[in-house]
């Protein structure tokens, strides 16, 4: 399958963003986009804000240059190795399962990175994917695995890198498509609606669903990706979704224009480079390779605000980096999903 217009460009590297969102400045506070239920959200913490652009270009290092790279005329360029991608900002991880469930701080990018390990007789189809915080320590977050004997795609996902059983203590969530290939929808590790205690508390939630459309060029040209996530309370806490039977999903509720405590959110279109003759988006640095894979997940309102981005550093790397109100499992499962057979032509 040839490999479709890239979608990735390693434009400027803010050297300096390692504890800065990769957003413009804007009065906008970000966090007021994720509303949906109570007050105003309160600030927790004192923003810290990113410099103009005009600051920023003093110290530019791009990384090694890319055929799809969409920089003009800008200078001399000074190679920078790939090990020196600006790392994630000191996060601690002191409860790995209550830090993959939580929402990403106010003003911090977490940045991650995710390896695929196809070794073993049938990790060619059923390959492990494995999440770490993307700095020195290397810490690691969560791993997932599609599920052999499932009709349609099925991954779990764990907090034990040796244990991706369904039952095991260290299952945190599932992704599970539809038998199309192009919805998907995100669980936390709860109960099957038919196992219900009597007020509901034990039963799953839904953290997210991803649509994939195909368009004129069926999957070979840019992705569109639609992404429905949980709206937030007036404590920048995830409203609850939990469905009790399959039409009350995140799916559903998007289908039938139900958005009460649903946000929707869009991958940003790629933008055409007639230099390059291929289709291009600013990862700041942080993607090095051109795939049909590379996304970067915004809002309709506030485009420059990234709330998630993913793209290709190597043949099985790749770099991961979320926002709020996005929490690790939403953002992994996210990424799986792009990983899934039927989307993928490369």
């Amino acid at each position: 399958c040839p490999l479709p217009a890239a979608t990735g460009s390693d434009e400027e590297d803010d050297s300096d963003a390692s504890t800065k969102p990769i957003r413009s400045e804007k009065k906008k506070n970000p966090a007021s986009l994720f509303q949906t239920g109570g007050d105003p959200p309160r600030e927790k913490k004192t923003k810290k804000k990113t410099p103009p652009k005009a600051a920023e270009s003093e110290e530019d290092t791009p990384e090694t240059p890319q055929k799809n790279s969409n920089k003009k005329g800008k200078g001399k360029k000074s190679k920078k190795s790939k090990e020196e991608r600006s790392p994630s900002p000191v996060i601690e991880v002191d409860n790995l399962e209550e830090f993959v469930l939580r929402p990403a701080p106010q003003g911090v990018t977490v940045k991650c990175r995710v390896t695929r390990d196809k070794r073993g007789m049938d990790r060619g189809l059923y390959p492990t994917y494995y999440l770490h915080l993307d700095n020195d320590k290397k810490v690691f977050l969560l791993a997932g695995r599609k599920r052999k004997k499932s009709k349609t795609s099925n991954y779990l996902i764990s907090i034990d890198p040796t244990d991706l059983s369904r039952g095991g203590e260290n299952f945190i969530g599932k992704l599970r498509s539809n038998l199309m290939g192009t919805k998907f929808t995100v669980f936390d590790n709860g109960a099957n609606p038919d196992r219900a205690n009597a007020d509901w508390s034990n039963v799953r939630q839904e953290l997210s669903a991803v649509v994939y459309e195909t368009n004129v060029l069926g999957f070979k040209g840019p992705r569109k990706m639609t992404v429905i996530i949980p709206g937030m309370n007036a404590d920048n806490e995830r409203v609850p979704i939990r469905p009790r039977n399959d039409n009350d999903g995140l799916l559903m509720r998007w289908q039938n224009k139900n958005m009460d405590n649903v946000i929707e959110l869009h991958n940003k279109a790629p933008v055409w480079n007639d230099e390059t003759q291929s289709y291009v988006l600013n990862f700041h640095g942080r993607v090095t390779h051109a795939s049909v894979k590379n996304f970067q997940i915004v809002h309709g309102s506030d485009p420059d605000y990234i709330v998630m981005q993913f793209g290709r550093v190597a043949d099985d790397a790749f770099t991961m980096d979320y926002n709020y109100p996005l929490c690790a499992v939403q953002a992994f499962a996210i990424a799986l999903s792009s990983f899934d057979g039927k989307l993928a032509c490369e």
